[in-house]
């Protein structure tokens, strides 16, 4: 496809911002997920999958997003997953209840996994050579900008208007993409492979299953029935609880799904995901590393904004500064890992992050307390963003080292996917580490004060509830002012050991990698194909 020069780079422009309106999204829903807490009085279940409903609906649906994309064409898909994506940021916008809330987060996914494979096979075709590797560098450093300015936005639009407006930034940046996109980029197809819909649908019940077995274990009951699952005028009528049922639907989507595909394979069809591929030691590992790794990633951002916020009396804007030493410390790594590439192979580097995060989460860990200051905080978050920089990129690159180049895009999908998952289980997991071990730490300390069960019932599910939300009015009475200071000691355990827990998941992913081999770091041609750019442009994205 032939493009003027200045066009096709104006349109790397628009479709860097694309991504970026995803990342953006991310981070700015994390500092205001407090304030939403107050503002429609969310549980914190609901707090779970206000964050979860995004990240599930869109690793689902990227890999079969992608191969749609190659047949009706990769613009027209972009395009209407930014239109999606707007659509659904006005109803998240406007929502007046959490459950109206969670329902535009999962349509928001669907738009989000319409615009990342795209954006990503629209790069590949517009640019060739070394100018295939410039656009990706900035495609990647548009990112990891908007990840650093992404905290300070919505605290400042959280704290100086209202949380609504977290959302309804994607309003315009959506309208500036869309025309963007429509004057500088043109259309570009695929080989028109068919689309393996049922191996899709097996995945998104597997998936389903899983996360709301891990989110909702704690509030029906990991085995028997503790509290009865509501649907419209219908009522969970069985002593063993719907999680283990959905624990059991899992395992069955997902053994499904692997002998599906592997069935398709055998017949020369195609599959979501790679199977194939996954003789290759360093996919295989490598995708094992990156999903386990994601679960340290990802999950500890849910925790941090609630502690700052409910236990430590920070504001939204206060938050997002904070945060954005996580995010700079990501950005400043890029640089980083250019540094040491000549000097380190390519999976050493993913090794010296990987400690980077641990080490950075076990300080989070160490510092958190009801009486913690800001200042600690800083560096430790500043060195594990250095860490998620100098690990996620190379990983990717890692993973995809020995793929053949005719079959790069489909492992970039699949390397992508078990990043997702990684992200939407982590988030799951240690979600229930913070709030199990919050209530239980909070109905140890009511206990230790001589409070009636059910008074010390009624305020371990304020808080845990209310993911913290209910402290600022127990600490508006003088009688419950103590209690006030329970509940942030609770929340402060329930964060320490949500960050040890993440530090956990980190150190099994650094074990992974020693499968990685002895670490050689591959050879790149200037006119490397789809396969390593994809790969190393997706490792800027999760960064």
């Amino acid at each position: 496809m032939v493009q003027g020069s200045r066009r096709r780079w104006i349109g790397l422009v628009f479709i860097s911002i694309a991504v970026a309106l995803i990342i953006v999204d991310s981070t700015i829903v994390n500092v205001a997920i407090p304030a939403i807490v107050d503002d429609l009085g969310i549980t914190s279940t609901q707090v779970q999958w206000v964050q979860e409903a995004y990240t599930l609906v869109f690793a689902s649906l990227l890999l079969v997003c992608g191969s749609i994309a190659d047949r009706v064409g990769r613009r027209r898909m972009l395009i209407s997953g930014v239109v999606v994506f707007t659509i659904a940021s006005i109803g998240a916008a406007l929502a007046p209840t959490g459950d109206l809330l969670i329902l535009a987060r999962f349509v928001q996914g669907v738009g989000g996994s319409m615009i990342l494979p795209t954006t990503l096979s629209l790069l590949n075709a517009s640019f060739r050579g070394r100018e295939r590797g410039i656009a990706f560098a900035v495609w990647g450093s548009t990112i990891g900008g908007m990840a650093a300015v992404g905290p300070l936005l919505g605290g400042w639009l959280t704290t100086s208007f209202s949380w609504h407006w977290a959302f309804g930034i994607n309003i315009p940046l959506g309208i500036l993409i869309v025309v963007g996109v429509l004057l500088t980029v043109d259309e570009s197809r695929g080989d028109g492979t068919g689309i393996d819909v049922v191996g899709a649908l097996l995945s998104i019940v597997a998936m389903a299953a899983l996360v709301f077995a891990l989110i909702e274990g704690r509030s029906y009951g990991w085995w028997g029935t503790e509290k009865s699952l509501v649907i419209g005028g219908w009522t969970w009528p069985w002593d063993i609880s719907p999680v283990p049922i959905a624990f059991a639907v899992a395992a069955v989507g997902i053994t499904a799904f692997i002998v599906w595909g592997l069935q398709r394979r055998r017949r020369g069809r195609p599959t979501l995901i790679a199977f194939g591929l996954f003789g290759i030691p360093s996919f295989r590992n490598g995708n094992i590393a990156a999903l386990v790794v994601s679960l340290g990633e990802f999950g500890i951002i849910l925790a941090l904004p609630l502690w700052l916020q409910f236990a430590l009396g920070f504001e939204a804007v206060q938050t997002g500064l904070i945060l954005l030493a996580l995010a700079l410390g990501s950005f400043v790594a890029s640089g980083l890992a250019g540094a040491l590439s000549g000097r380190l192979s390519a999976v050493w580097i993913v090794r010296l992050g990987l400690l980077a995060e641990m080490i950075g989460v076990a300080w989070v860990a160490w510092v958190i307390a009801p009486d913690a200051s800001w200042g600690p905080l800083i560096p430790a978050l500043f060195v594990y963003g250095i860490g998620v920089g100098l690990a996620t990129a190379q990983l990717t690159g890692v993973v995809l080292a020995d793929v053949p180049v005719t079959e790069g895009g489909q492992a970039s999908g699949t390397q992508s996917t078990a990043r997702q998952l990684g992200a939407a289980l982590g988030i799951a997991i240690l979600g229930t580490v913070l709030f199990t071990t919050t209530a239980t730490a909070l109905a140890t300390r009511l206990d230790d004060r001589g409070i009636p069960a059910d008074q010390r019932d009624q305020v371990v599910s304020a808080v845990v509830d209310s993911a913290g939300g209910a402290i600022a009015g127990l600490e508006q009475s003088p009688e419950t002012a103590p209690l006030a200071d329970d509940a942030k000691a609770a929340l402060s355990d329930g964060t320490k050991w949500a960050s040890i827990t993440a530090a956990g998941f980190l150190a099994f992913g650094l074990l992974a990698t020693l499968s990685l081999g002895s670490g050689r770091r591959p050879d790149h041609d200037e006119a490397d194909p789809p396969a390593k750019a994809t790969g190393a442009a997706e490792g800027a994205a999760a960064s």
